[in-house]
């Protein structure tokens, strides 16, 4: 039944008023803080939070109370249930920050206080809420970002922490006007939250804070004085893993004073020196960009790398969602940092191409792990609660069993045959081994204290054969447990009635063992004195007896005395078991790395057409030429039978690709399918092509559809700007730059303009790999400029007044435009297609007497390209239409089949002598 939170307000007038006066003194708060107050049972909303509660929970204004005279605040109560399903989402969706307050002085008092706060990048207060028994498949890093300079150069200070992992970062670099090196940063961290100095005076300032907010990142402002780093030394030394040195001061990464600043600002905003446990118990890294392939924010969308929020966060139609058949939280965790980090480093990629390999091959290991990686739990999470003393002995068990479990699969890994196999044993099956050494102790420990037999009834106790008291206790209420259904006998004799049938022995929490008959028997109980009747209800009368209560009072005191010393031996046990924390992280690490490898290799195997081990090249040596490549998402959609395509990718030869062709006929498809290849190719996975040779690539950088952004005040055509700025700014030799659709956000002679300028200064400066679709197509006269320009076309053929899209990448300019084709697909009504016609016609002579549309476009005669195509094809459509005019003129009944042959080949040369490029392409197909 569902929840009527407009009856569970019930306050009296006086509490009413004290609360609302409470609720108005409280600080204007941003939108996307959400305040929630703890009334013990029930939970409530009040203002704008009501109406979005009310909204988004429970789908109906009904639910809303109005509190207060002449200014009505709207109120709604939620659950337990209904608040933590809101909590998940305010957090872990919206990326909102939440609020709790809790009232210190009772129902009367109104003097409430912040209990708890949270932020997507600061869960810790809430996470048992939020994740229970369930596992974090995704991890919250939060940044925090500082801007200096140093002569004259733009410096970018930033530090990261992840909790979960217990880990803190730092990286200090300079950076461009456009922060593409920062936006590099914040895809391959991927952090949910990012601290910045409140009110900051750099005048880069806000273009920074733009790019954070295109990265769908919460900002949070904090106080300049935050970003002190005066005491980091010291703060440091209490939280971080020193070893021997056992000083910060030490670190190299200490001389980064920006990245630091920001280091000390997370510390301060996570309260990390607030809990003891944190202490010692941190690392400390310097991030190094250049390790990792570039992606920007445009890249990630281009190339659906992620779930899309503004799809509903679909998982089916992004790399992610293929990639993940990961069996654990940490392997999934893993997977989304890989794919934010695609490696530059040859050997590395090519050693995780060597196990996924081995998996790929070896079917039956594959499956087997699969199996075994299943019965792993989030070592990552259950490290950190062993970590702060909050583990229970249902968590030592749970850690117990896996242990358990670890020698069979270091018996699967056993099996591995044939090459790669030191590969495995350096990465799996040595540490896994050292583990279980680590783990002796802890399984023994486990052995000895815990009742095991009692896990099959859920029930997770020391035994009472490892404490003498606990043993004397559980023999006394061993001993009552035995009178006690004696007592039942005699009282069924004593009322005449048949024990455990019309008189039973039940028993419950608040009362202890207590006897039950039903109302009809009930006057067996009338004016007897033997009998106490405890309460009746509608299932019957409950009652005791002197002996019945006596026995009951030894019982309850034996278990509150049994329940004190299982309570001081559990905890002393999860103190010895915290001494493992290290250990579970090390194993998190292990089977993470072990599960994403297994995933890669289950899908490279099990794709409609299987993946293939991509061949690779160092970074600015080698081509990319991919045979047959698909777009590993769109192949996996019902009813979807994929055309493949080549790819060439020539160095110094064929460097710039422009695609031309219908609208849907798949130039988006083909320039994102080749950036995913390579992406899928530097993380250590096998790719869907049937051959592929690549050479590494420093960065994806895309310019992709016309994604506005009008609700940050940001034009279309603005947005593609400030992209393509970007691009051009951060790209290299050894880019890979996908455009798709350039300069159509303004007039078609500005937009041409730019997109030939871009293209050029692509093309002849930057000089490396890039892909452009376009509708331009003027813009493939750029091939006759630049030897390195190459023109591509998807194929359309139109038959009967029906175009029908082929999917297929050829060489060569797409010789027409298909949009009034596509408006005919739309039923456009006829009249309107007829004027179409006309008008393009018109404004297609009119470009062609315009010369001011960029050198080597227009021709001596004053054609466009456009034009141009269009009057060979008329021309080459007429040299046929003669030669089967002449053909059908021949009196074939008067000639011999020889001379009919002659007669044919007489008139073919005719047609060839023609200088007709269309007819040419003809006669070469």
């Amino acid at each position: 039944m569902a929840l009527q939170p407009c009856q569970q307000i019930s306050l009296d007038s006086p509490a009413e008023h004290g609360f609302l006066a409470f609720l108005r003194s409280l600080p204007e708060k941003l939108d996307t803080t959400f305040r929630v107050f703890d009334r013990s049972e029930y939970y409530t909303v009040h203002g704008s939070d009501a109406l979005f509660a009310a909204k988004e929970v429970f789908k109906t204004n009904s639910v809303i109370k109005y509190l207060g005279g002449d200014k009505k605040v709207p109120s709604v109560a939620l659950s337990k249930m209904n608040f933590e399903s809101l909590l998940r989402d305010l957090l872990l969706v919206r990326q909102y920050r939440v609020e709790l307050y809790r009232n210190k002085g009772g129902k009367t008092n109104n003097s409430w206080e912040v209990i708890a706060k949270a932020s997507p990048g600061n869960l810790h207060q809430f996470e048992e809420l939020l994740f229970g028994n369930a596992e974090m498949s995704t991890s919250a890093v939060v940044m925090a970002i500082k801007l200096g300079s140093d002569n004259g150069q733009r410096i970018v200070g930033a530090a990261y922490a992840d909790s979960a992992s217990r880990k803190l970062g730092v990286s200090q670099f300079t950076d461009d006007d456009q922060f593409s090196n920062l936006e590099a940063l914040l895809v391959q961290l991927g952090p949910k939250e990012c601290l910045l100095v409140q009110n900051d005076a750099n005048s880069d300032s806000s273009t920074m804070q733009e790019i954070i907010r295109r990265s769908n990142i919460l900002i949070t402002e904090r106080k300049k004085a935050d970003f002190s780093n005066k005491d980091i030394v010291q703060d440091l030394n209490r939280l971080l893993k020193l070893g021997a040195s056992g000083n910060s001061a030490a670190l190299p990464e200490m001389d980064l004073t920006y990245a630091t600043s920001s280091l000390a600002s997370l510390i301060k905003y996570l309260e990390l020196l607030s809990d003891e446990t944190n202490f010692g118990q941190f690392l400390l890294e310097s991030f190094d960009l250049s390790q990792f392939m570039k992606l920007d924010a445009a890249a990630v969308r281009a190339l659906n790398l992620f779930p899309n929020p503004m799809d509903g966060g679909n998982k089916t139609m992004c790399l992610l969602g293929l990639l993940n058949k990961c069996k654990t939280a940490q392997g999934q965790r893993l997977l989304s940092q890989w794919i934010k980090q695609p490696l530059m480093d040859k050997n590395k990629i090519e050693d995780r191409l060597n196990v996924v390999e081995k998996f790929t091959e070896d079917t039956e290991m594959r499956q087997v792990l699969q199996d075994e990686l299943k019965k792993f739990p989030d070592f990552s999470r259950l490290s950190k609660k062993f970590q702060r003393q909050k583990a229970t002995l249902q968590d030592c068990v749970k850690v117990y069993q896996t242990v358990v479990n670890l020698p069979s699969l270091v018996d699967t890994l056993e099996k591995c045959q044939g090459t790669h196999v030191k590969l495995i044993d350096e990465w799996f099956k040595t540490p896994i081994k050292d583990l279980l050494e680590d783990f002796s102790k802890f399984s023994e420990l486990v052995e000895t204290t815990i009742d095991l037999e009692q896990v099959e009834n859920h029930e997770y106790l020391i035994k009472a054969s490892f404490d003498e008291g606990l043993q004397e206790c559980k023999e006394q209420m061993d001993e009552i447990l035995e009178k006690i259904p004696i007592e039942l006998n005699k009282a069924g004799r004593d009322l005449g009635l048949e024990p455990s049938k019309t008189i039973k022995l039940e028993s419950n929490n608040q009362i202890g063992y207590f006897f039950r008959v039903t109302r009809k028997e009930e006057k067996g109980l009338r004016n007897n004195k033997k009998y106490i009747t405890i309460e009746t209800r509608k299932d019957g009368i409950r009652f005791t007896n002197s002996s019945l209560k006596q026995l009951n009072e030894e019982f309850q005191g034996y278990r509150t005395m049994y329940n004190d010393v299982q309570s001081k031996l559990a905890t002393e046990v999860l103190r010895v078991a915290g001494g493992y924390s290290e250990p579970m992280q090390t194993i998190s690490d292990v089977i993470a790395q072990l599960d994403v490898l297994v995933s890669f290799a289950h899908v490279s195997a099990n794709a409609p057409i299987p993946y293939v081990r991509p061949t690779l090249s160092p970074q600015g040596e080698g081509d990319i030429k991919l045979d047959s490549s698909r777009h590993p998402c769109l192949e996996m959609q019902d009813d979807v039978s994929f055309i493949a395509n080549n790819v060439d990718l020539t160095h110094d030869e064929k460097m710039f690709l422009i695609i031309t062709g219908p609208n849907m006929g798949g130039k988006s498809t083909y320039i994102r399918q080749i950036g995913v290849v390579v992406l899928m190719s530097q993380i250590g996975c096998f790719v869907p092509c049937t051959s592929a040779h690549i050479s590494l690539v420093d960065c994806i950088l895309a310019r992709v559809g016309s994604g506005d952004s009008q609700q940050k005040g940001v034009s279309t055509f603005m947005s593609e700007m400030l992209e393509t700025a970007s691009i051009l700014k951060s790209a290299t030799k050894d880019s890979l730059i996908i455009i798709d659709e350039l300069g159509r956000g303004t007039s078609t002679y500005d937009g041409f303009g730019l997109a030939w300028a871009i293209s050029e200064f692509i093309a002849t400066k930057i000089k490396c790999y890039c892909l452009f679709a376009t509708h331009f197509h003027e813009l493939t006269a750029l091939a006759d400029v630049v030897p390195t320009v190459t023109n591509l076309h998807v194929t359309a053929m139109t038959t009967g007044g029906t175009l029908t899209l082929l999917y297929k990448v050829m060489s060569g300019v797409c010789d027409q435009s298909f949009g009034i084709h596509v408006a005919e697909l739309a039923h456009f009504p006829q009249n309107v297609i007829e004027m179409a016609k006309e008008k393009a016609a018109e404004l297609e002579d009119f470009q062609g007497n315009t010369a001011d549309l960029g050198q080597g476009v227009i021709d001596q005669s004053g054609c466009s390209p456009s034009k141009r195509r269009r009057l060979v094809k008329q021309d080459g459509e007429k040299i046929i239409k003669d030669f089967l005019s002449q053909v059908k003129s021949l009196p074939l009944d008067q000639l011999t089949d020889e001379q009919i042959m002659t007669e044919v080949d007489k008139l073919k040369q005719n047609v060839q002598a023609q200088d007709n490029p269309y007819v040419q392409e003809l006669l070469a197909k």
